[in-house]
């Protein structure tokens, strides 16, 4: 039974029952209903906090462990990216220099790979700490670097490729065996003006004059094709010209004999005939040239094989001395 409330009326002297409206029951229902629901939403809330769900608590577990998952992941990436930096270093400063290759563009190395939209899809996972989107950020620019560093030892290995070829083809070493030559180097006739022998004038020598005696071995002084074998009475006498490839050309003249024929291929070292005296020649001798894009240069500087620094220098004083050429 609800209690009755009276209030004292000084008016009328007497005491008078309380009358509440209907619309006051409803504010003070709706009021207290209010206040029941915020009430157990701040249990439920203080509960969850203080005592998890064994849902949430998984939850929370898994998180963490996602956590120290994801900070494992960037140690591995941060040593990766460390490995990759070191091999592009040596790229750059070694095997490129070696190659006279310029380095990759820095601009290009730390280069983006697009913009947000690339990464919308994390945009769906709870990750307020962004861990997520910071790996595969890490992640995608390691793999972008090391595809350009795939491509960039892709070159340098073609371009070692060519060098090897290329060093094997440049006429490197002199022409006659060094256990046949005089390595005194005294009757040397060098690249220059010189005396003719039979002109008695002073001509262009474009070439270097071995003195040896007859039958003496000539070796092919770099790798490349035959492409002349000539027999005259003047001039180169009985001739050799080897074709090199990268402009260069080599040529052995006043042989005795030939031991090549045209469109042979041959090697460094390898025997192509002997000494003679053919053509406009006073004496055994091998008349030895070196052609760089059609131009005889000093074959001075394509001889320095099994000679020390002191013989070098030996080689190229007498190979300068104003003397009489043999041919």
């Amino acid at each position: 039974m609800r209690k009755e409330r009276f209030f004292y009326n000084e008016k009328t002297l007497r005491f008078e029952k309380i009358e509440t409206s209907f619309r006051t029951r409803i504010f003070r229902f709706f009021v207290f209903t209010i206040g029941i629901l915020l009430l157990g939403s701040l249990i439920g809330y203080t509960f969850d906090q203080c005592l998890p769900s064994p849902a949430l608590e998984a939850q929370k577990r898994q998180l963490e462990q996602y956590k120290v998952q994801n900070l494992s992941m960037g140690t591995q990436l941060d040593k990766m990216g460390k490995v990759l930096e070191n091999i592009q270093e040596r790229d750059a400063n070694v095997y490129r220099v070696t190659f006279g290759m310029e380095p990759i563009d820095n601009d290009v190395w730390n280069g983006g790979i697009g913009g947000a939209p690339r990464y919308n899809h994390l945009s769906n996972f709870n990750d307020p700490e962004n861990l997520l989107l910071t790996t595969q950020q890490r992640a995608d620019k390691l793999k972008r670097q090391l595809a350009l560093q795939s491509e960039s030892l892709d070159i340098l290995e073609a371009e070692a490729e060519k060098k090897e070829e290329k060093l094997a083809s440049i006429p490197a070493i002199k022409p006659i065996r060094e256990d046949k030559l005089k390595r005194s180097i005294r009757a040397l006739s060098g690249f220059g003006m010189r005396l003719h022998p039979i002109f008695k004038r002073k001509r262009m020598h474009a070439g270097l004059d071995f003195t040896c005696p007859k039958g003496t071995p000539i070796q092919a002084t770099g790798g490349g094709k035959v492409i002349k074998v000539l027999r005259k009475r003047t001039g180169y006498g009985t001739h050799v010209i080897i074709d090199h490839g990268y402009g260069y050309q080599s040529l052995y003249a006043h042989m005795a004999s030939v031991s090549v024929k045209k469109g042979d291929k041959v090697k460094r070292g390898q025997q192509i005939g002997t000494v003679g005296n053919t053509g406009t020649s006073t004496a055994p001798h091998l008349h030895y040239e070196v052609r760089l894009n059609g131009e005889k240069v000093n074959p001075i500087n394509y001889c320095m094989d099994g000679l020390s620094a002191e013989e070098y220098q030996e080689l190229v004083n007498a190979a300068e001395k104003v003397n009489q050429s043999f041919d």
